[in-house]
């Protein structure tokens, strides 16, 4: 594979070119529409798409949050079949951060569904960001071929852009491991009540823990949520 080149988008080919990416990914019309994207972009927020020459195999989009934050919220990411799972989602990331310091920026948001093992690994094993809410179904009903017939339960996390990345709680420090599925997306094609099932499962414990005042702080690759 080629080099992968991010670049913002500016123009309507490219804003409908990252429309049209984020639908293959998502497998649903609309899941970003072009007129959002564009007036994101025209508004001075991050819009931009991964290009391997001149096809367009990524798009991301992320917007500011009110001044008194100086924080950025990353809202949507997609890139295409054959090339996930190859570093690009930290390329991507690097890239929101140079972008977002050079504008005065501090921290970035995101959500992740806490039963995408890979995501919990990626955002908190490798990037280190830090969990700061349980959201409860946050988006509703979504009918994509990614999220069907599950609630939209999310972890809402922070990355402190000029921080170092937030350690993996030590041993002595952990007050809970709680699974989630290897791969929730074939469970939930396979099996969706079991799946069902885990969402439950898994907010229960998190929220309970949150009630205590604990928060999640890591992942283990075993397959674990970490609280502390």
């Amino acid at each position: 594979m080629s080099a992968i080149d991010i670049r913002t988008l500016d123009d309507i080919d490219g804003i409908h070119r990252a429309a049209g990416v984020l639908d293959e990914v998502w497998g649903e019309r609309g899941t970003m529409p072009a007129n959002i994207l564009r007036a994101l972009e025209h508004a001075g927020n991050y819009v931009v798409g991964l290009f391997d020459g001149d096809r367009m195999v990524g798009a991301s989009a992320a917007f500011f949050a009110p001044p008194a934050e100086r924080s950025m919220h990353s809202h949507i990411t997609g890139i295409v079949p054959g090339y996930q799972g190859r570093g690009l989602g930290r390329q991507l990331k690097e890239h929101q951060r140079a972008w977002a310091l050079e504008r005065g920026v501090g921290h970035i948001t995101w959500t992740f569904d806490p039963l995408v093992a890979r995501n919990a690994h990626f955002n908190l094993a490798v990037l280190g960001a830090r969990v700061t809410d349980y959201l409860v179904n946050q988006y509703g009903e979504m009918d994509d071929a990614v999220n069907r017939g599950d609630e939209s339960d999310r972890l809402m996390v922070a990355w402190a852009l000029a921080e170092p990345p937030a350690p993996t709680p030590a041993d002595a420090e952990i007050l809970a491991a709680v699974a989630v599925p290897d791969d929730v997306a074939a469970l939930r094609r396979s099996d969706p009540v079991a799946a069902a099932e885990w969402r439950v499962r898994v907010r229960d414990e998190l929220r309970e823990h949150g009630a205590s005042g604990h928060r999640v702080g890591g992942f283990d690759r075993r397959g674990y949520l970490i609280v502390r």
